[in-house]
């Protein structure tokens, strides 16, 4: 007999941790804007996170580097404004944590007192270990981020499938037990072998949440714009599009076009 599942009205770095413990998967995706994060919070999504894949999808920059502090407050504080229920996670952006702790923690308390977001995520293992207790000392919750970075995507050349020698493979897993050790309450694995996502994720007792790690972790995460099918161009395997809005967008915008060329639109209904 299947047991109910508890019902959380507000999710928490605690929830979290306890529907790990329970068996409970994570449901996690981006929103950058107030009526998306509105829509994906009422959809009860488990955690939203304000990525700085918004360097990509809404500013159209080839990689996540352009985007600054700034723009990232900016995009949190519009999320966080739409929420109910949802756990609120805003990316660091490159460039304002990994070379100094002191603006590590500069750059996480600017995020969360002027945007109102509940966490930070930080990439990187080891090598970001100082910046990242900084920001624990100071009471900020962090997630972390291993596998594909794509912060370091110059240092990597390409987006293929990282940890897939025996060498990055142990890093991770002892970057994983670090993070946790160190006090992070989950962390993201992207873009890596199944069989290690798994091993990582029962390696440990905080959450792991994949994109494009398999399905023996505890969470899932997906880039909104991507599943709804609003991008087109991105086409990796780990990516289940449930809709197709580009097209029904598109279809949409030309029959809009021809409505109004035509005289159509307004009708006598539409007017005052």
């Amino acid at each position: 007999m299947s047991t109910a599942k508890k019902q959380y009205k507000r999710i928490t770095t605690n929830t979290l941790i306890e529907m790990k413990a329970n068996g409970e998967k994570i449901s996690m995706l981006t929103a950058y804007d107030y009526t998306m994060a509105k829509i994906v919070d009422e959809a009860r999504i488990d955690v939203i996170l304000v990525g700085d894949s918004a360097s990509n999808v809404m500013a159209g920059h080839e990689t996540t580097l352009p985007i600054t502090l700034d723009q990232m407050i900016y995009h949190a504080s519009s999320v966080v404004r739409a929420i109910d229920r949802a756990l609120v996670v805003v990316d660091l952006p490159f460039g304002t944590y990994q070379s100094d702790p002191k603006e590590a923690l500069r750059s996480a308390i600017r995020i969360m007192k002027e945007s109102g977001g509940h966490t930070i995520k930080v990439e990187g293992g080891k090598e970001v270990k100082d910046s990242i207790k900084r920001i624990l000392n100071a009471g900020i919750p962090v997630m972390g981020h291993l596998g594909l970075t794509p912060q370091s995507i110059y240092k990597f050349g390409t987006y293929t499938v990282r940890a897939k020698e025996e060498q990055e493979a142990k890093q991770l897993l002892e970057d994983a037990k670090m993070l946790e050790k160190i006090g992070c309450f989950a962390i993201v694995l992207e873009k890596i072998p199944a069989k290690l996502a798994q091993e990582v994720a029962e390696s440990i007792k905080i959450p792991v949440i994949g994109i494009g790690a398999g399905n023996g972790v505890d969470g899932q995460v997906l880039v909104t714009h991507d599943m709804l099918g609003m991008t087109h161009e991105f086409n990796p395997r780990f990516l289940r599009r449930y809709m197709n809005l580009y097209e029904e967008m598109t279809n949409a915008f030309k029959q809009y076009g021809v409505d109004v060329k035509n005289k159509s639109f307004p009708n006598a209904k539409e007017q005052y």
